[in-house]
C-alpha cells in the first residue's frame, strides 16, 4: 500500500483529480489517498491557499499527484506552487513533451524533455514594490555601487542564480539523459547579456558536461532556442534552464506538440517528489464535466514511474494515448466536432486498462 498525498486544486483539479484517481484503481495500485484542498478553494477557507497541513502531509508521504492551483495575476496571494516548490526543495521541474498521435499539431516528431532549476532565479521571492523604503533603498544602492539610475518608480525584482543549484540542476540534467537513454543535453541561458547570473549557470553546465563524455553537450542562447525550437524541434533531447526560461520554454513547446492539455510535469527534490499537470486551473469550464484529465494522467504515470510501478506506468501512459488517438472519446478541446465528458474520456481508457 502506497501512502501519497492528492492536492486536489481548485478549478477542474477536482474533477481531473477523480479522473486521476479512478485510473489508478483500475490499475490496481493500492494507494492510500491524503486528499487536501488547496488553492482559492483553500484560501477561502483557511486564508492560505496551501495550508501547512499539506506540505506536512507530502513531508510525511515523500510523494504527491497535484491538480493544478490558481495563482491571481498581479495581486493577491503568492504563488501557492512556488511555496510548495520552495518549502520542499523540488530543484528539478521535469516536463516531457512528446508528438501523440491523434493529436492536432505542428509537428510529427517532438521527443524532448525540460529540466528547469525550480528554486531561485526571479521566482525566488525577492521584491520591492515602488516608492517603498526597500524600493528607495535599492535606487540608492544601485546608484551608488553601479553609477546606473533607476527612475524612483521603479518596482525590482531580484534574479538570483547560485553555483550550488545550477551544479545541482545541470548534474540532475545528465544522470536523467543517462538513466532515460538520452543522448544530448542542452544547456540555455542568456549569458551574453546577464554575464554574471546566467553566465554563473552556463559555466557549471560547461564545467559539468566533462564529466560525461558519453552524452552530447551543448549551449544555446534562449532567444535562439526559441527560433530554433520553431523551426526544428526534433534536433532537441534534453534542454536545461534555469527558472523563468524553463517556464517560458516550457509553454512553448507545449504549443508544439499540442498544447497545455497534455503536458505532465512532475516536481523533483533530494527526498520528495511532487506530479502535477503543467496547465492552469481553467476556472471558466469548472464544473462542467469537460475538463480534459490528459496532462494529470499523464503525470500520474511519472508518479507510477517514480515509486516503481513502471508496468502500471506504461500501461496507463499506453492507454492515454490509444484512446487520444482514436479520437472517438476524448474531451472538447481534442475534438471540437465530436466529443464526450471528463467522466466518459476516463471510463474509455478504463475500458483499455481492465
Amino acid at each position: 500500500m502506497y501512502e501519497i498525498t492528492l492536492i486536489l486544486g481548485d478549478g477542474i483539479g477536482p474533477e481531473i483529480s477523480a479522473s486521476a484517481k479512478a485510473c489508478l484503481e483500475a490499475l490496481n495500485v493500492k494507494i492510500n489517498w491524503h486528499e487536501f484542498e488547496a488553492g482559492m478553494t483553500a484560501y477561502e477557507q483557511f486564508g492560505d491557499p496551501l495550508p501547512q497541513e499539506i506540505i506536512d502531509s507530502v513531508r510525511e508521504t515523500k510523494v504527491a499527484l497535484k491538480a493544478p492551483i490558481t495563482t491571481p495575476l498581479g495581486t493577491g496571494f503568492r504563488s501557492a506552487n512556488v511555496k510548495l516548490r520552495l518549502e520542499l526543495g523540488l530543484f528539478a521541474c521535469v516536463r516531457p513533451f512528446k508528438t501523440l498521435s491523434g493529436i492536432k499539431k505542428l509537428y510529427g516528431d517532438v521527443d524532448l524533455v525540460i529540466v528547469r532549476e525550480n528554486t531561485e532565479d526571479l521566482y525566488c521571492g525577492i521584491e520591492y514594490n515602488l516608492e517603498t523604503i526597500d524600493s528607495k533603498h535599492m535606487i540608492d544602492f544601485i546608484e551608488t555601487s553601479c553609477g546606473c539610475h533607476p527612475p524612483h518608480d521603479s518596482a525590482f525584482s531580484i534574479k538570483s542564480i547560485s553555483r550550488t543549484a545550477s551544479n545541482k540542476i545541470c548534474k540532475f540534467a545528465f544522470e536523467y539523459a543517462r538513466t532515460h537513454n538520452r543522448s544530448m543535453v542542452t544547456s540555455v541561458t542568456k549569458s551574453n547579456i546577464m554575464k554574471y547570473s546566467d553566465g554563473l549557470f552556463k559555466d557549471c553546465a560547461d564545467k559539468l558536461s566533462k564529466e560525461y563524455p558519453d552524452i552530447i553537450y551543448e549551449h544555446r542562447l534562449v532567444d535562439a532556442l526559441a527560433m530554433h525550437l520553431v523551426m526544428n524541434p526534433s534536433q532537441f533531447d534534453i534542454l536545461v534552464l534555469p527558472n523563468l526560461y524553463g517556464d517560458i520554454m516550457s509553454d512553448l513547446c507545449a504549443g508544439l506538440t499540442g498544447g497545455l492539455g497534455i503536458a505532465p510535469g512532475a516536481n523533483i527534490g533530494e527526498k520528495y517528489a511532487v506530479f502535477e499537470s503543467v496547465h492552469g486551473s481553467a476556472p471558466d469550464i469548472a464544473g462542467k464535466g469537460i475538463a480534459n484529465p490528459t496532462a494529470l494522467l499523464l503525470s500520474a504515470a511519472m508518479m507510477l514511474e517514480h515509486i516503481g510501478e513502471k508496468k502500471a506506468s506504461e500501461k496507463l501512459s499506453k492507454a492515454v494515448e490509444n484512446v487520444i488517438s482514436e479520437g472517438e472519446n476524448v474531451t472538447c478541446d481534442l475534438n471540437p466536432t465530436n466529443f464526450v465528458s471528463t467522466k466518459r474520456m476516463t471510463e474509455a481508457i478504463i475500458e483499455k486498462l481492465i
